[in-house]
């Protein structure tokens, strides 16, 4: 083969690589919520027309146990919410299993209204 043909192939196959390369990168971040208001996929967050939240008022108990329960019902139907504590800047909630067992503390953040795992 001549020179100017092995150069138009490594060529061309360096650039179907990047090609491919970037089309799975932006697949990913897609997948993961990149690029979307707030990741809203994985993490429950609270809408803001306007994205200030310093305008918002503090999140409620009873909006706390809403967010955590939409997400935790998401991601497994048989869970239920315990008690909610408030713990200074965030609310503490157990997600309880079976038999009432605490299996998980979540805090929300009380500007934001977003999770927080505790433990």
């Amino acid at each position: 083969m001549t020179r100017k043909i092995k150069t138009l192939i490594i060529g061309t196959s360096l650039l179907a690589l990047t090609s491919m390369i970037n089309f799975v990168a932006v697949d990913i971040a897609a997948a993961c919520g990149t690029g979307q208001p707030g990741g809203s996929g994985y993490v429950p967050q609270r809408r803001d027309s306007n994205s200030l939240l310093a305008r918002k008022s503090a999140v409620t108990q009873d909006q706390a146990r809403t967010i955590v329960t939409g997400y935790v019902k998401r991601l497994n139907p048989d869970l239920a919410i315990g008690a909610i504590k408030d713990n200074g800047g965030f609310y503490e909630v157990e997600v309880m299993g079976a038999g009432n067992k605490i299996i998980q503390r979540l805090g929300v953040d009380k500007r934001s209204g977003r999770l927080i795992l505790l433990n």
